[in-house]
């Protein structure tokens, strides 16, 4: 079991860095920048974090008793622009990421692989986590995007600044 726990401590630690990229580019948009949209078919900042909160709760809510596609999610009602304020969009958020990082918490070695249905279809937690962090990652890469191209030359980089790895490198030694 010693490996499956490493991996419940890495998995942990990665989806922790993917909240930490969105709270570092939540914490650069005003509430405008929040509802911009590049065009009608593109999604808004505010309407991904929707979205990854109803993931996040029909996924993680009751893993191993209910579906996590819950009956009650209205998934195509996540693609509406309706959180309104900069504190709506940050409630979602956080309601989100500490429904999730809860349960994560509490998985155990053993329970990585038990099954959890999804739509239906069985899928070890393994295979649930995987399929999460893929998903939770480009939501998150698609809003720090849309915060770079707003924000231009004001974006605080959240990793090596352009044209500074040099600099990054010799201040690792």
């Amino acid at each position: 079991m010693k490996f499956e726990q490493e991996y419940l401590n890495l998995i942990k630690t990665r989806f922790q860095e993917v909240k930490r990229l969105g709270d570092r580019t939540l914490d650069q948009l005003s509430e405008a920048d929040l509802h911009w949209r590049y065009n009608e078919d593109s999604n808004t900042v505010a309407i991904l974090v929707k979205h990854l909160r109803g993931n996040m709760y029909s996924r993680w809510s009751d893993v191993f008793t209910t579906d996590g596609e819950k009956p009650d999610r209205h998934r195509d009602g996540e693609f509406e622009d309706d959180l309104k304020t900069m504190d709506d969009v940050l409630l979602a958020w956080e309601e989100g990421w500490q429904l999730f990082l809860n349960t994560l918490a509490e998985f155990s070695p053993e329970d990585l692989l038990r099954t959890q249905k999804i739509r239906g279809e069985d899928h070890t937690i393994l295979e649930a986590i995987e399929r999460q962090h893929t998903h939770y990652a480009s939501h998150v890469g698609q809003m720090m995007f849309i915060g770079k191209q707003l924000k231009l030359a004001d974006w605080q980089s959240l990793s090596i600044p352009k044209g500074q790895s040099e600099q990054y490198l010799k201040r690792e030694k």
